[in-house]
C-alpha cells in the first residue's frame, strides 16, 4: 500500500476560524479520495492544530478510518500527554515522540520535531499570515527542501 503522508503547521492563535474549517475539510476529503492510504501528521499546540485535528476526525467520520490516520507527533513526552494517556490514545489513531526532537533542549526541541514531520511528508500544509514564529520558520524549511506545500493564508487571499 501507498502511503501518502501531509503534515500540518500554522500559528498558535487563527481569527477567522469557520473559514479555515471549511478550507480544511475540503482539502482532507479531496485528499482521502485520491490517495489510496494518508498519515495526517499534527502537533497539538495551537489554534490551527486542533483545528486541523478537528477537521480529520470529521472527514473520517464521513469517509470512514480505512485509508487514514490521524498522528500526533509530540517533540517530548508532555505534562497534557502524561495526565490524560487514555483520553489522547482515544482521540488520535497513533501517538509518535519524535526521538530527534526528544534529546534536544526544549526551546529546540518544537523546530527539531517540525523539520522531521516536513521531512516525512508528501505535503506540508500551513496557514502563516506573518513572517515570524515556528510556523513561518518550518515553512521556509520545506521551501529549502522543495517540498510540496501549500499556506492555507496565501489561498485565502487568492480567493478574495
Amino acid at each position: 500500500m501507498d502511503t501518502y503522508t501531509v503534515s500540518f503547521f500554522g500559528h498558535r492563535r487563527i481569527y477567522d476560524q469557520l473559514h479555515i474549517d471549511r478550507t480544511l475539510d475540503e482539502l482532507i476529503a479531496r485528499l482521502l479520495r485520491e490517495h489510496s492510504y494518508v498519515d495526517f501528521l499534527v502537533g497539538r499546540d495551537g489554534d490551527f492544530d486542533q483545528l486541523v485535528s478537528s477537521a480529520i476526525r470529521r472527514c473520517q467520520r464521513e469517509y470512514g478510518h480505512h485509508n487514514s490516520s490521524h498522528i500526533w507527533v509530540m517533540p517530548y513526552p508532555t505534562t497534557f500527554f502524561r495526565d490524560y494517556e487514555e483520553d489522547c490514545y482515544a482521540y488520535y489513531d497513533e501517538i509518535e515522540i519524535c526521538e530527534e526532537s526528544s534529546i534536544k533542549h526544549f526551546k529546540a526541541a518544537f523546530q527539531s520535531r517540525n523539520r522531521h514531520m516536513v521531512d516525512r511528508s508528501d505535503l506540508t500544509v500551513f496557514y502563516v499570515e506573518t513572517s515570524e514564529g515556528g510556523a513561518y520558520q518550518t515553512m521556509q524549511y520545506a521551501m529549502q527542501q522543495g517540498k510540496n506545500f501549500i499556506n492555507l493564508y496565501r489561498a485565502k487571499e487568492d480567493k478574495q
